[in-house]
């Protein structure tokens, strides 16, 4: 039987893009700083499946529900994702992204 929802890991990490030490609280999933992601995973969060590893740039900011989501792009392969940002997260990065003068 294939596992079908998320998968929560704990996993502190240093961002590719920007070199931030990111402290992971299990759902921690994108730089809050630069707000760039690395591509992991296959067909459910957090299963780490993926062989592509590329970094996944933030293209776009869209709000839904009072909740901020970002845009992911794999700058390797083109897989986009969509994820919701953290209270953590960097304003003026996602203000920059919206304005797309990141």
């Amino acid at each position: 039987m294939q596992r079908k929802n998320f998968i929560k890991i704990k996993e502190d990490f240093v961002c590719d893009n920007c070199k931030t030490y990111v402290k992971g609280n299990g759902y921690t999933n994108h730089c809050p700083n630069c707000l760039y992601s690395k591509h992991v995973d296959l067909a459910i969060p957090g299963d780490r499946k993926s062989s592509c590893k590329g970094l996944m740039k933030p293209i776009d900011i869209e709000s839904k529900k009072g909740e901020y989501i970002i845009q992911h792009k794999c700058q390797k392969c083109g897989h986009t994702k969509r994820n919701t940002a953290s209270k953590e997260d960097n304003f003026e990065s996602m203000l920059l992204i919206k304005r797309n003068l990141f």
